[in-house]
């Protein structure tokens, strides 16, 4: 069930204007509904308000074609954190993931095609069919990525050590100093556990990223070894063509490193007390992204929070005082509060939510200029049939471990990742874009017909604004969407046949759906950022999302930010809505006492 009736609408209308709540949330997104758990959990009375009729922000599914349910945006588990996972306990609140059979599947238009699953012996074999060489090296590759995981799981679950603002009592002042002193003592622990070998490595990987890619020889390895081996998403930058393998590369890092080998994250078995890790497995959810949302739902609820769908916030009040006095809703409705949370991009929480006579003047031009660059076109397809793979060389059509794991079209070289990044530079939707295709019904008889299927495509790079043409023209939409699969036709022929219907978010749809910030006129070539924000080395840690402000409050006293926007970034990790409601009630105590 993906839309669901939280509480009854006159009753909670009545009771949002009749109480002061200790906390409101500003979006039910996955973030905004992990902050709301842990904060009913504290104690505190609290509302979730989302603008859309259904929850879960990017993570949600929704069935636009009778039968056939999309993961509309976000489309993988791979990023949740085990901490999320296991203390709001959401296997026992419906969670339920599917294991792939094989993990990442690289067709060639020349018959050859890669194919990694979890035997590390096989994996070797399908490397050695293009370097014996390369398929020696990338274990030991693999392994020095794999060292840093303990340093960046500590990261991402820790708030960043931001400098407190105002005016500060003495006991504060040496609380601050206190908690700072344990946050760098244990990172440096961390940094002395590499050794100074692999030190040196880190440091020579993220200041010269393309010096990751020096143990392969083969340029279809090269690629594998910023993207295919390790999830080849560009990750919905726009980057130029010289640039492009060094940021694929940092980006890849960064996720590598938090969440282990291969990209995929430490599976946590909640009926143990500890974490059973496993960094092998990335996974398709049962019923689609909206069951992780739905799952998060049912703990904040369980825990007292309130949830209202259809409920869009217009402003956010502020006090003669200076401090945030709760949100004013588009139907007029106040509704007061001592804190509010906001999972909106900051964009649009500073730029759009809160009187701009509140904030100073040096933050509100770190926020109106803060990169928000994208070129991201998400397709969500049915079809009357599985696509069939030439380079495969089968004619059965039942599921083959290629069909579960994640598929790599039109990336084969880095010239045409270079030449599809020129396109989007130059104003045009990419000629053969870069694409990402799931097919999560390969795995999950719950979102599809028999027989039938739902395919996801991750594609790139399209402008927000074409220049040869509009998105907003149904027939321009449609030119793209069958430039796609006209690609995929190439490998496996006849998928253009098959499709029954489509659902197309551009940068703009993702705007305008979803609430991803985009337009900005100080970037005009690609906006609608899947991630609230770049995720590049001058947007990350004490950076995000601007600097001096990395912490989740923000200059109004009782505004703090628990979306993607902030600390460490976005994907549906979970790490700023714990991070953000750990935070609030920590001041939330100072407030009590």
């Amino acid at each position: 069930m993906w839309r669901r009736s939280f509480s009854n609408g006159v009753s909670l209308t009545r009771t949002l204007k009749d109480k002061k709540w200790d906390a409101l949330v500003i979006g039910g997104g996955h973030n905004g509904l992990i902050a709301a758990a842990y904060l009913a959990r504290g104690g505190l009375s609290v509302a979730v308000l989302e603008r859309r009729h259904v929850i879960g922000g990017a993570a949600v599914t929704e069935e636009l074609i009778p039968g056939f349910k999309f993961s509309r945006c976000s489309y993988l588990q791979s990023l949740l954190r085990p901490s999320v996972i296991r203390e709001l306990e959401l296997k026992k609140h419906g969670l339920k993931l599917l294991k792939p059979i094989a993990t990442s599947f690289t067709p060639c238009l020349d018959g050859l095609y890669l194919l990694l699953g979890f035997d590390d012996q096989q994996n070797n074999s399908e490397i050695s069919k293009f370097s014996k060489r390369d398929a020696d090296t990338y274990p030991r590759y693999e392994n020095e990525l794999s060292k840093f995981c303990k340093i960046m799981d500590f990261l991402l679950d820790s708030p960043p050590p931001e400098a407190l603002h105002g005016d500060l009592s003495f006991h504060d002042l040496l609380r601050d100093k206190m908690q700072k002193s344990v946050f760098w003592a244990r990172c440096l622990r961390h940094v002395l556990s590499l050794g100074q070998k692999d030190l040196v490595f880190s440091v020579n990987l993220s200041q010269n990223p393309e010096s990751g890619v020096v143990w392969c020889s083969t340029e279809l390895i090269v690629h594998c070894s910023i993207g295919t081996l390790n999830y080849s998403r560009q990750v919905s930058m726009h980057p130029g063509v010289d640039t492009c393998c060094c940021i694929m590369l940092w980006v890849k890092l960064m996720v590598i490193v938090t969440f282990g080998r291969k990209y995929f994250i430490c599976e946590v078995d909640v009926n143990r007390n500890d974490a059973t890790v496993n960094c092998k497995i990335v996974r398709h959810v049962e019923g689609g992204m909206g069951s992780v949302s739905l799952a998060i739902s049912k703990a904040a609820t369980k825990a007292g929070a309130h949830i209202l769908v259809n409920t869009e916030v217009s402003q956010i009040m502020i006090g003669d005082s200076g401090e945030v006095d709760g949100v004013l809703l588009v139907d007029g409705t106040r509704v007061h509060s001592s804190f509010v949370l906001s999972n909106a991009t900051p964009y649009k929480t500073f730029m759009g939510l809160v009187p701009r006579d509140v904030l100073p003047d040096d933050f509100l031009r770190a926020i109106k200029y803060s990169d928000y660059h994208s070129g991201v076109t998400k397709i969500n397809v049915a079809v009357d049939k599985l696509p069939q793979f030439h380079c495969c060389k089968s004619s059965q059509l039942e599921v083959g471990p290629h069909h579960t794991a994640t598929v790599h079209i039109g990336c084969e070289s880095m010239e045409e990742i270079g030449s599809a990044c020129q396109d989007a530079w130059n104003g045009l939707p990419s000629r053969r874009p870069v694409m990402e295709m799931t097919i999560p019904s390969s795995l999950d008889k719950t979102i599809s017909p028999p027989g039938k299927h739902v395919v996801s495509l991750f594609t790139q790079y399209t402008p927000y604004k074409p220049s040869d043409g509009s998105w907003e023209d149904p027939t321009y939409r449609e030119s793209y969407a069958q430039k796609c699969f006209s690609l995929i036709d190439e490998y496996a022929p006849g998928f253009s046949s098959s499709v029954i219907g489509y659902d197309l978010l551009t940068p703009p749809d993702l705007e305008r759906e979803f609430g991803l910030t985009g337009n900005l006129t100080s970037q005009p070539e690609t906006c609608g950022n899947i991630f609230h924000g770049a995720m590049g080395l001058d947007s990350l840690f004490l950076m995000r999302p601007v600097k001096g402000w990395s912490g989740y409050r923000t200059p109004v006293r009782g505004l703090y930010l628990c979306g993607s926007g902030s600390h460490p970034g976005g994907g549906v990790m979970g790490a700023p809505g714990r991070n953000a409601a750990h935070v609030v009630l920590q001041d939330f105590k100072k407030q009590s006492r």
